[in-house]
């Protein structure tokens, strides 16, 4: 076997494993967006007033207007956590064996950022079956249409992941870090609340959200649920993902006076 699949499949298997026997972390990943789910929708549904969300005509309720939302906070904090495990390896040291084996650094990077988008995927598809069950079902073709959608979020995310765990050096600074990036991307889109509900309240508001990268992932999602195609917000979610791979890597070359350079 090529030594570039033989590294793919031994980095994709050990984070895999490592997911498995942290069962904490499985269960708080479904977990916290099921809290949204079932508790916190009813509330923010009598606030907003919402039955219908134009223009998705299709949503009937509130709660299959959040499920892609709740989708994408998954994907997110998947992300964030698999960034922590990157700043954990490099303290352990398992980082430097890893950085320092003669296969290309962005190779080794990627083999990362798919063993994160692989775990993100299950998580997520676990999530839609807890949601079917409670009697939030979606378009039955949705959840196959849906897997490149979140294919791509899962790249981009894990690389904004890759991203943080590149300038982060110690632990201690990573939670600060995870609350200043994933509550702002989280609260600032479009993942609980329509657009035009928040146009509603700021225009100022309005615009971060609609530049804010984890929007334009969670309508790739939503309409890919929901079998339709949203080529806005796929090319800004490439786009997203590009540039944060692009600074991942350069974040982790010898040169940078910083982890890279440190293995």
């Amino acid at each position: 076997m090529s030594p570039y699949l033989t590294s793919l499949f031994a980095i994709v298997m050990r984070e895999a494993l490592r997911f498995i026997h942290q069962r904490e972390r499985f269960i708080a990943a479904l977990v916290r967006p099921l809290v949204w789910l079932l508790v916190f929708a009813a509330g923010f549904r009598a606030a907003l007033g919402l039955s219908i969300i134009p223009p998705y005509q299709t949503y009937i309720t509130y709660e299959t207007y959040i499920v892609p939302g709740l989708c994408g906070m998954i994907m997110l904090f998947n992300g964030m956590q698999s960034s922590l495990s990157l700043v954990y390896d490099r303290e352990m040291g398992s980082m430097k064996l890893l950085l320092t084996s003669p296969l290309p650094r962005w190779w080794l990077l990627f083999c990362k950022l798919v063993g994160s988008t692989v775990i993100s995927i299950l998580q997520v598809y676990a999530f839609l079956a807890i949601a079917a069950a409670f009697g939030i079902a979606l378009p039955l073709a949705g959840y196959i249409a849906v897997l490149p959608a979140l294919v791509v979020a899962g790249v981009m995310l894990g690389a904004l992941g890759l991203v943080l765990s590149s300038f982060i050096k110690q632990l201690e600074n990573f939670a600060g870090v995870m609350n200043f990036v994933i509550f702002p991307m989280f609260f600032l889109s479009s993942a609980l609340y329509p657009l035009w509900k928040m146009a509603e309240s700021s225009e100022l508001l309005y615009s971060i959200c609609a530049i804010n990268p984890f929007t334009h992932a969670v309508e790739l999602i939503r309409f890919a649920l929901y079998l339709e195609f949203n080529g806005t917000a796929l090319i800004w979610t490439l786009l997203a993902a590009i540039a944060f791979t692009a600074l991942a890597l350069w974040g982790y070359t010898p040169s940078r006076n910083g982890p890279g350079k440190k293995g």
